[in-house]
């Protein structure tokens, strides 16, 4: 805008930060001011995306087997181990446990390899969580 200033006014505690825009028009001072406020583009929160740990179902891997990965890989009681494995053995399918991507990853990776070493297709896989 020609004949017009930029002043930048930040108070510390005030609540935005306010653009006033001074016109070099000659009219009294006061209707020489404009306040318009600024937009705060606020970042989002830091927090990691999580992400889902899934059983999947086969039917060569013993069910014993699978209580065995899981107590180990995922600190689960006898009982919580038995019922996810009963769900994936129902459904097909069966969250175990929802982690950061990287402890999602290799807790997912660790079971599987614990299936690969004594041949069973036992299978986990991850998703991001909605």
């Amino acid at each position: 805008m020609p004949g017009a200033t930029n002043v930048q006014n930040s108070q510390p505690g005030f609540p935005y930060e306010a653009e006033r825009l001074v016109l070099m028009t000659g009219a009294s001072p006061m209707s020489d001011i404009i306040i318009a406020p600024k937009t705060r583009i606020q970042a989002k929160s830091d927090h990691p995306r999580l992400h889902k740990v899934i059983l999947v179902n086969d039917d060569y891997t013993p069910r014993e087997f699978v209580v065995t990965v899981l107590k180990a890989e995922f600190r689960m009681s006898e009982d919580q181990a038995q019922r996810v494995m009963i769900t994936a053995h129902r459904r097909g399918v069966c969250v175990v446990a929802v982690y950061t991507k990287d402890v999602a990853e290799a807790k997912a990776t660790a079971a599987t390899e614990a299936g690969r070493c004594r041949g069973y297709p036992l299978l986990f896989t991850t998703e991001p969580e909605e």
